[in-house]
Parts: C-alpha cells; structure tokens; sequence
C-alpha cells in the first residue's frame, strides 16, 4: 500500500488527531506550572516542605503595608545587587511576589542569571495570596 495517497487524502483527519494528542498531553506537561507563576497553595506547600524563601520585590512602602509572613524585602531597582546577599544558598526555591506578580516575573529571568534555577513567581502576586486568605504581616 502506498502511504502518500492515504496522507493526502486523510490529511484534515491526521491534523486533527496531533491537535487533539497535543491537547490531551498539555495538562500533564504543564503539571505543576501556571501561566504567570505559581499559585499560593503550591507556595505554601514550597515554603513548608521545601523551606522556600520567599522575597518581595515591591517598593519598601508596599512592603511595610503588607507582606508575606517572613519575606525578605527586595525592591527590584536593587534585585541583582542584593538578592545574592539576602539568599546566600542558591538551591533552594526562591518564590517571587509583588502586588500583581508583574515585577516579579521581570525579576525571575535575573534570579535564573545569578544561579537560582530553582526560582518561581507566585502567579497573581499578593493579591492572590490575600484572595486565598493566607496571612499577610505589617513592619
């Protein structure tokens, strides 16, 4: 039998299999991974079982108005200057959050340049880790 009949004739059938194969596959490609970052449960679950530190890159005045529980504070016109003396050890995850996440995500690919491979961006920033009614602290 003589395959390139076939394939010209079935050509919209055979597209549509590998579309629908690709999307089946999607989900467990993507496992654990969100557009924009890291949902705030997986965050926690990082922090507890993996002793994640978690840094913010808001401004100090946002920082004083509300952060996560133990985050260390690093405004991101001063990410790659500090950021290797605030977290010395390199191998463990390092979450990134701001209000909204979108100065974080800009700082994730500077962490990954300094050596945190294990670097991750809490999708939706503070704001989702508030909607998830986790705890928020003043300084």
């Amino acid at each position: 039998m003589n395959l390139l009949p076939f394939l010209l004739h079935n050509w919209a059938l055979l597209l549509i299999a590998v579309v629908a194969g690709t999307l089946l596959m999607a989900p467990g490609l993507m496992s654990g991974m969100r557009p924009g970052g890291l949902s705030a449960g997986d965050a926690v679950h990082l922090m507890n079982r993996e002793r994640a530190v978690v840094v913010d890159v808001s401004e100090n005045n946002e920082f004083a108005a509300g952060h996560i529980v133990g985050a260390r504070n690093i405004p991101v016109a001063q990410f790659d200057q500090r950021l290797p003396e605030v977290v010395k050890n390199k191998g463990v995850p390092l979450i990134l959050v701001c209000a909204t996440g979108a100065r974080a995500q800009r700082c994730l690919a500077k962490a990954k340049t300094l050596g945190y491979e294990k670097a991750v961006v809490l999708a939706g920033g503070l704001r989702s880790w508030k909607d998830a009614n986790l705890p928020v602290e003043r300084s």
